[in-house]
């Protein structure tokens, strides 16, 4: 194809340096951004062969001015990249975008902190646990923890002076057992705080260790001959373990693991995603997206895998993937597992 001396010019002069690159019309549209391990290599790729793809030889035709950005490393790259097109929406770019705002489970960063369901995020020093896709799976992870721990319900700021001059009475939840009253003095925060970190150790799947410390309280009182408090203790174990038997455990050894899989047709790929830990898969999610270009398998799900991990906030540090793909990740393990367990679990994502 014929190529302006503009362009040309630009080629010529490009940096060999990763970075990220915007194409624009003659009327200064934004046509396409994308991201480069070497700029010069990637941006005269489009000028220098025929496309295979009619869209893409389209685009090439309409590009009549390049700017490029260079950064410090591809993985900046990336970053860089994602976040531009999700602000500038081009027109050949895929928009890995979700309108939905997703439900999370908060604990308040508060006095006697309150565990509920939220849309919003709001920066205060709480912490969230989520996103959970499935509305019906955060209710049943509420509900299953207030039958185990009493907590309290109410709004009202339980600061130590406020209790101690006897601003609040008990409620209605006090008398039917759902919370034990820190308002008025009787719990303690020191217990509260033990039940809230249970809690949190729950959201993050880490349900063994909870029976474990439940077991040993167990056997503490049971050595008092407290019997009926060591019966309570024990129904609690029972509620966890049975809890636990219906999650869905791939291998007990697998541990705070992302799984990606990736299908693709002529016009979509779609992206599965799992979150395991403690052996249990305790998040999922589905991507559908519409291709543009002649986007590679391997091109989208190095741009899934960002969108994800920055949508359910992962700091896990090992991937498994259907697919190998060239890491860009400094702190993200990457492989393809091909025997045993993590097979398995890969070969379930992809299902």
């Amino acid at each position: 194809m014929e190529v302006s001396e503009d362009i040309k010019s630009v080629l010529q002069n490009l940096s060999t340096e990763p970075g990220v690159y915007h194409f624009y019309d003659a009327k200064e549209a934004l046509l396409y951004v994308g991201k480069a391990k070497n700029l010069k290599r990637r941006v005269s790729s489009y000028f220098n062969r025929k496309h295979d793809s009619f869209k893409t030889a389209y685009m090439v035709r309409k590009i009549h001015l390049i700017e490029t950005l260079v950064v410090d490393t591809e993985m900046d790259a990336l970053l860089l990249e994602n976040n531009l097109i999700k602000k500038y929406q081009p027109r050949y770019n895929i928009l890995l975008k979700d309108d939905k705002t997703y439900p999370w489970i908060c604990i308040k960063k508060e006095p006697f902190p309150r565990v509920f369901y939220t849309r919003q995020l709001i920066k205060d020093g709480s912490e969230y646990f989520g996103p959970y896709t499935n509305p019906k799976i955060i209710s049943a992870m509420l509900n299953f923890i207030r039958q185990i721990y009493p907590l309290r319900t109410c709004k009202y700021h339980l600061s130590e002076q406020n209790i101690q001059a006897g601003k609040f009475k008990e409620c209605l939840e006090f008398h039917i057992g759902n919370c034990l009253a820190p308002c008025i003095g009787k719990q303690d925060h020191q217990h509260y705080e033990q039940d809230v970190e249970q809690i949190r150790q729950i959201l993050k799947g880490n349900i063994r260790s909870v029976v474990q410390h439940f077991k040993a309280e167990m056997f503490k009182l049971s050595e008092k001959m407290e019997y009926e408090k060591a019966q309570i203790v024990k129904e609690k174990i029972e509620q966890l373990e049975h809890y636990q038997s219906k999650s869905s455990i791939v291998s007990p050894t697998i541990n705070d693991v992302d799984v990606f899989s990736i299908v693709s047709d002529q016009d979509y790929a779609y992206v599965n995603f799992f979150k395991v830990s403690s052996g249990a898969i305790i998040q999922a999610h589905a991507m559908e997206i519409k291709k543009k270009l002649d986007e590679t398998d391997e091109e989208l799900l190095s741009m899934a895998i960002i969108e994800i991990r920055q949508r359910f906030h992962s700091t896990s540090m090992e991937a498994f993937l259907n697919i190998p793909i060239e890491s860009k990740w400094q702190n993200l393990k990457i492989s393809v597992p091909k025997i045993g367990d993590k097979y398995k679990l890969v070969n379930l994502c992809f299902k």
